[in-house]
């Protein structure tokens, strides 16, 4: 085992050992991040969640002002359908390491700490270390706002660390999250006195599958430069645990609607808000920012085509590239399998973060001293 295999399985497996679902505080996986940051300038910014969790996200810096940022996120999805140990880091006899955040994100951000770590310190390079990734965003977006270290040092393009198997991701889709709240009477289901909330919210459903069908039969609402070409639109319901012999109080959906640049959101936005009017639902509205899309001959995309070989494409997806563009351009590029996140089988191969080092490494010096991107 090579020293940078060691180093970057030891802290891959640290931070994933570390329960970070996006719920918890994710103070613990950024002291273990800070302690790896000797020798850089680190910035805390530090905030409590809308549930009242303590947050904190890193910005650390080593060398002149621009060059170029790595980002990543510390938290992760909840640990939904495992049946093992999903915070054990197991490496199996193959070099495949098992766990909830191997690949979504901890692996690649172990990569991209070490790439830092690594570049002469005449080389100047960014970490963006985020959290709320995962749900609303909030980190990406609070260091955008707030960073005075960013502002300071000026990036001249961020590389988003997502796994992307190593191609460069120019653009992806970006979301809108409806919450979508029926409210009736709470009483006995049998004294007739109650109003169960789900026949409001039922027909109101019924309607957002037609929002779900036209997105996926109206070609002016698609775009052929994504995979799938249509957008997601997709509901989860909750009784907030209500009984079988109550009429429910509250009924609630969240719908998760991402759209990507070229599609206007504003005729779903419309279709909601009336159909909300129709059946007495209230909704509101979470938005995280606009879609980032570089096109395919930009400075940042040519110059991560030209390291990894690899041509440039878009994603379904979304990452916080869609707030981070705030500060500077954004590709999306990082070892390990998108397909396995937010599944109860998620791993990462050991051999894939330890070859994209290098690769981050030669994006950091070819990006050193550039303004034109």
């Amino acid at each position: 085992m090579t020293d940078l295999t060691a180093r970057i399985t030891t802290l891959t497996a640290d931070l994933v050992r570390l329960d970070s679902r996006s719920f918890l505080s994710n103070l613990p996986v950024a002291a273990r991040i800070e302690a790896e940051l000797a020798g850089f300038e680190i910035e805390r910014l530090d905030y409590t969640d809308p549930a009242g969790v303590a947050k904190r996200v890193l910005v650390a810096h080593r060398g002149g002002p621009g060059g170029i940022a790595f980002s990543g996120h510390m938290d992760t999805v909840p640990d939904t359908g495992w049946t093992t140990d999903p915070w054990s880091a197991r490496v199996d006899e193959d070099g495949v390491m098992h766990g909830l955040g191997t690949t979504d994100m901890k692996g690649p951000v172990a990569a991209a700490i070490l790439a830092a770590k690594s570049l002469p310190e005449t080389v100047p390079v960014t970490l963006l270390i985020t959290t709320d990734e995962e749900t609303t965003k909030q980190g990406a977006r609070i260091m955008a706002q707030r960073s005075e270290l960013v502002r300071r040092v000026k990036p001249v393009g961020i590389i988003v660390v997502e796994p992307t198997s190593m191609g460069p991701v120019r653009g992806h889709r970006s979301h809108i999250q409806f919450t979508c709240v029926a409210t009736g009477i709470q009483a006995h289901s049998s004294t007739g006195k109650g109003r169960n909330a789900n026949w409001s919210l039922i027909p109101f459903m019924m309607d957002m599958k037609t929002i779900f069908e036209r997105l996926r039969t109206d070609t002016s609402l698609q775009d052929t430069d994504y995979e799938p070409p249509f957008s997601d639109f997709n509901p989860i319901i909750d009784n907030h645990g209500a009984a079988v012999n109550v009429t429910v109080p509250t009924a609630t959906a969240k719908i998760k609607f991402r759209y990507s640049a070229k599609v206007d959101p504003a005729p779903i936005l419309t279709a909601v808000r009336e159909a909300a009017a129709r059946h007495d639902v209230a909704v509101t509205e979470a938005r995280e920012g606009t879609p980032p899309e570089l096109p395919a001959d930009h400075p940042l995309v040519q110059l991560c085509v030209g390291i990894t070989g690899a041509g440039p494409r878009t994603a379904p997806y979304g990452t916080d590239a869609s707030e981070l563009q705030a500060i500077a351009p954004c590709v999306v590029l990082g070892p390990g399998d998108i397909g396995v996140a937010h599944t109860p089988i998620e791993h990462v191969r050991i051999a894939e973060l330890v070859d994209a080092v290098p690769v981050l490494m030669r994006l950091a010096e070819r990006a050193a001293g550039a303004n034109d991107l």
